[in-house]
């Protein structure tokens, strides 16, 4: 089934942070991105461009592109054309691109990406068509919740796509050696790392070095799983909350106690995944993907976690509805809604046929007997999925233009790898990112 590149963690989210500020996004190239169907805006002759992430493997894109060319439209609108755009550079791809109308009529990108362009007047909202599959049953079909997450003042700045969850895992293997038992709460949680530093297995895998933002994810996820997070219900930077504080507080605990890897803080994804695979980590927050990227004689004894009990009761943790939206520049609005509308119906095989895709965003692929043989990715969907929230959490789940400062910027960075290195206090570490992200917004 379906499984998430964590070495490839920015391009799963990260449109605006990953280029160093909001004002990457206004970059203008000298040229156009080449390739694409034909001169112009969303596609020549009325043809609309579709471009396309490396979301799994080089099977993916082959059987995205089939899906796509086999589009036959009705008669009046355009047919279908497909591009794959790199990770690399892609903010400064679709950067130039859109501001000199040549880019795509629709895409998927970046997580956030949806909103600055939207910021920039440049998204066509997703209202009409969302309202014309509430009369084919397939509106009905997304996971709850996920169709609200992109809702913005203007209307619906995207449509779900995949989802990138942040989950718990552990190595079933190591925790029976260690004498462990799954954890159910924050206290059962610090006694299984307890029960695995006694052999010698960190109990919180992570890594927050370059391009590794699942470290960061890690550390918001306790923070929501506790009740709180970083954006209040007027979607306002609002970090030093005694939810927060706690949670952080019982993070540092866990790094002065000896259950984090001391490198942790300089640790990329792939020395992350090399540390799960040489079975010093036994536990941690990670990609739903991780077992199928771990592969080996480790993958297969990884397990899901429950969601934990936090200290408030609450339950939850971070995830990412990624997504796909329609660009204003296009030659026909009713032909990019029309070609939305068959790739949706026709996706299904992007997951049944385990291209390495994130989770489906429809129940109608997670019932498939394909998606049902995965165990992990079961319990993501039935457990994980409807406790998880956005960045935009406490406050809300809808996303907006604010969550550009949070996700993968310096600021989040220098906050994770200040935690992980036990090199602050809970409240002088919030204190320092609420200022950061409130001068990133001012």
């Amino acid at each position: 089934m379906a499984s998430q590149s964590n070495g490839a963690a920015f391009t799963r989210r990260g449109f605006i942070g990953v280029a160093g500020g909001v004002a990457a996004a206004g970059l203008l190239a000298a040229c156009a991105p080449s390739g694409g169907g034909g001169g112009g805006g969303g596609g020549g002759d009325g043809e609309i461009k579709f471009w396309n992430m490396p979301w799994g493997s080089p099977a993916f894109n082959e059987l995205d592109e089939q899906i796509t060319l086999d589009y036959e439209p009705e008669e009046g609108l355009g047919d279908a054309s497909y591009q794959v755009i790199q990770w690399a550079n892609f903010t400064q791809t679709f950067a130039s691109a859109i501001a000199s109308n040549t880019g795509p009529a629709v895409s998927s990108g970046g997580g956030t990406q949806a909103f600055q362009f939207e910021a920039q007047d440049k998204i066509a909202y997703a209202d009409d068509l969302l309202e014309s599959w509430k009369g084919t049953g397939l509106y009905d079909d997304f996971l709850p919740g996920l169709i609200d997450t992109l809702k913005v003042e203007g209307g619906y700045a995207a449509v779900p796509y995949n989802l990138d969850m942040r989950v718990i895992w552990y190595n079933e293997e190591l925790m029976e050696q260690a004498g462990a038992t799954p954890p159910t709460d924050w206290p059962s949680y610090l006694e299984a790392c307890e029960a695995l530093k006694a052999i010698n297995v960190y109990g919180y895998g992570t890594g927050a070095g370059a391009g590794a933002f699942t470290g960061t994810h890690a550390l918001v996820s306790w923070m929501i799983n506790n009740g709180g997070g970083l954006f209040n219900e007027n979607q306002e930077p609002d970090c030093v909350t005694p939810a927060n504080i706690e949670a952080m507080e019982f993070v540092l605990e866990m790094v002065a106690k000896g259950y984090v890897d001391p490198a942790s803080a300089t640790y990329t994804s792939a020395n992350v995944e090399s540390q799960w695979e040489a079975r010093t980590f036994g536990m941690g927050y990670n990609g739903g993907g991780l077992a199928n990227n771990i592969g080996g004689e480790v993958g297969p004894v990884l397990r899901v976690n429950s969601p934990l009990v936090a200290p408030s009761g609450d339950k939850g943790a971070l995830f990412f509805p990624n997504s796909i939206m329609m660009y204003t520049n296009t030659p026909n609005q009713a032909s990019s809604e029309a070609f939305l509308t068959y790739y949706y119906e026709n996706m299904a095989p992007l997951w049944t046929e385990g291209t390495g895709i994130g989770l489906p965003p429809l129940k109608s692929i997670t019932e498939t007997p394909e998606f049902q043989a995965d165990a992990n990715n079961v319990k993501i969907i039935e457990e994980w999925q409807p406790i998880a929230r956005t960045w935009a959490a406490p406050g809300g789940d809808a996303l907006f233009f604010g969550v550009t400062t949070v996700d993968g910027t310096p600021a989040m960075d220098t906050f994770t790898q200040s935690i992980l290195g036990g090199s602050t206090d809970a409240t002088a570490a919030l204190t320092r990112l609420q200022t950061a992200i409130e001068d990133a917004l001012a």
